[in-house]
């Protein structure tokens, strides 16, 4: 079968693989219908992740084909979304609902030879790992695949910034990043309640106008001190009580723990890179910061039934489709940001 493999220095490309079999009982096979192309996969393509040559990718979504003697809640033919992250489903990081700890998971492409952006692959631990869009497994319509493809990954990590810091009703929230991340916390916050939501820090246009389709109520093109002033404008001198950090950088970090109101929260799901946090300013204001990695298994129960329903629609974050033969210039496009986010169509 065919998958993507990078092979460093910026460049992936479709390679032949074994066809994945079933190895343990606990496994399934599932045959990739459609994928995603994350802003941590350019991490690896820009030569800072794993080691080449090496599978990748971890948004996939499909149908399973077989399945080892001992899984039971899916069957050949059920229709599944499959997380970023495998999970057993029994041990006690699973049971609390962080399956991103789970004790015997790991990453698509990694630990496992199988990867997300190819024809198939084997997963383990299927019973703890996929879950079915519907409970008797049939496709969805064609017009939710997007959607539902966003809830492996991206929309479940915006989701949990918003989760995570608890926003409610009433509450005004800004959101730091206008990446895929960053446009699924604005959609994420407003599910929760939120009375405002305040995208800081976006400068490009075609963004801007997504942010607000996903549920921005203001745009702040600022970033830093100047972004701060600009919302403090927004809300007639009061700080957002919550602040959702969907970047990850030392810059993004200090804006979202200069913006938040004393005693508000700051949650951050993008990967910190050369991030420091003095405590103190922490300390002073009593500002919880929370997040982190989103365990993406334990989310889709709660935000499925939105997607299904019509209540959301995160899929346009996909931004543009390729076939699984243009993979090469998916990536490219992502990274010299012609696309947010690609969508790679696999059947």
């Amino acid at each position: 079968m065919k998958a993507t493999v990078y092979h460093g220095n910026h460049t992936v490309s479709l390679d032949e693989v074994p066809d994945p079999v079933i190895q343990h009982p606990t496994d399934a096979i599932v045959d990739i219908e459609y994928a995603g192309v994350c802003g941590s996969d350019l991490w690896t393509y820009r030569d800072q992740g794993a080691a080449a040559p090496n599978r990748i990718g971890h948004e996939f979504v499909g149908t399973v084909r077989e399945i080892g003697s001992e899984v039971r809640s899916v069957k050949p033919g059920d229709w599944v979304i499959v997380p970023f992250r495998y999970s057993d489903g029994t041990c006690r990081f699973c049971r609390q609902g962080l399956e991103t700890s789970c004790v015997n998971g790991g990453f698509w492409g990694r630990e496992t030879a199988d990867a997300g952006q190819g024809q198939a692959a084997r997963v383990p631990f299927a019973d703890g790992t996929l879950v079915k869009a519907y409970a008797d497994g049939h496709r969805p319509d064609e017009s939710l695949a997007a959607g539902l493809l966003t809830l492996t990954d991206v929309f479940t990590t915006g989701y949990h910034a918003a989760a995570s810091a608890h926003v409610q009703p009433g509450d005004v929230v800004a959101v730091i990043g206008d990446g895929a991340v960053g446009l699924c916390a604005m959609m994420a916050a407003k599910l929760l309640g939120a009375d405002c939501v305040i995208n800081a820090g976006s400068t490009h246009a075609d963004r801007n106008e997504l942010a607000l389709r996903f549920g921005a109520d203001q745009i702040v093109t600022e970033r830093g001190d100047d972004a701060v002033k600009h919302v403090l404008s927004i809300t007639g001198g009061d700080r957002p009580d919550k602040v959702l950090e969907c970047v990850g950088s030392a810059q993004s970090f200090a804006t979202a723990i200069h913006m938040v109101a004393p005693g508000g929260t700051v949650s951050y799901v993008g990967l910190p890179h050369g991030v420091s946090i003095d405590v103190r300013d922490l300390f002073y204001s009593n500002i919880t910061v929370t997040g982190g990695m989103s365990p993406a298994r334990h989310y889709i129960a709660a935000v499925l039934p939105a997607v299904l329903d019509g209540r959301i629609d995160p899929g346009p974050v996909y931004t543009k489709r390729y076939a699984l033969a243009d993979i090469a210039q998916a990536y490219d496009d992502m990274d010299n940001r012609r696309t947010i986010k690609p969508m790679i169509v696999v059947r």
